[in-house]
């Protein structure tokens, strides 16, 4: 059901170092990841005007915004002075989390920049599934044969200045829903896991019930028992013979 269970047969995963040969280095702050393209990415909204897709270079994700379960994600230039795009995602849980940083895509577009689809920080054990808009999600979703995450409702897609806390407000009230391979929309449940599984224990079998029967401890031997038994007969026939000559 979820994304990356679907990820080795739907999805284009690509290490870093793969598809786009980038170099990148990750630190713990704000899960900040400095990210070198050697190609062009697509990027989802809200981004700064005429920035639709990030040409080769070096870029910092930084998680800002991480209070529900809708996490926002934005993308500076190198320096850190200018920021490229504030955009929506949805944190996935994975079970075995990765010992580097994992970008992922949605590939399939042909003579097109690949769509950049996840960002997973290493050691974490969830990763930052990005939200499109609803058009741009359907397309995204028929090319790749694999669910896409969509805004339900319009946002700004280009602003001049995608820090603004409009922006971000607008991103954590729009209604999201998953958009599968049919252009039908559905929930994110259906295609994500937003919170970590927890396994079930199985009910312990209960030990079998012992039942104390109501014997006696034997301490001692029987024969003392047999003795009087003995006594007992032979003072019986001592008895009748008595009894025999006094009838006479």
């Amino acid at each position: 059901m979820t994304f990356l269970r679907a990820a080795p047969t739907a999805l284009g995963l690509a290490l870093l170092g793969v598809a786009f040969s980038p170099t990148l280095r990750a630190d713990d702050h704000d899960k900040k990841t400095t990210i070198t393209f050697s190609g062009p990415v697509e990027i989802p909204p809200v981004y700064v005007t005429g920035m639709r897709v990030l040409p080769a270079g070096t870029y910092v994700f930084k998680l800002v915004n991480s209070s529900s379960n809708r996490h926002i994600v934005q993308i500076f230039n190198k320096e850190q002075t200018k920021i490229y795009a504030t955009v929506l995602a949805i944190p996935n849980y994975r079970l075995v989390p990765e010992d580097k940083t994992v970008i992922t895509f949605n590939e399939g577009v042909k003579n097109r920049p690949e769509a950049i689809r996840a960002w997973f920080y290493p050691g974490a054990n969830w990763g930052e599934e990005f939200v499109y808009p609803k058009t741009k999600a359907v397309e995204l979703a028929k090319v790749t044969n694999n669910s896409v995450l969509a805004l339900q409702a319009d946002v700004p897609v280009e602003v001049a200045k995608p820090e603004e806390p409009t922006v971000v407000a607008a991103l954590q009230q729009t209604p999201i829903v998953a958009i599968k391979p049919t252009g039908e929309a559905v929930e994110l449940a259906q295609v994500i896991q937003t919170t970590p599984e927890v396994a079930v224990a199985a009910a312990p079998v209960p030990a079998p019930a012992l039942l104390a029967e109501n014997k006696l401890p034997v301490t001692a031997s029987s024969l003392p028992l047999i003795m009087l038994c003995g006594l007992f007969a032979l003072g019986s026939a001592f008895g009748v013979r008595a009894v025999r000559r006094v009838v006479r």
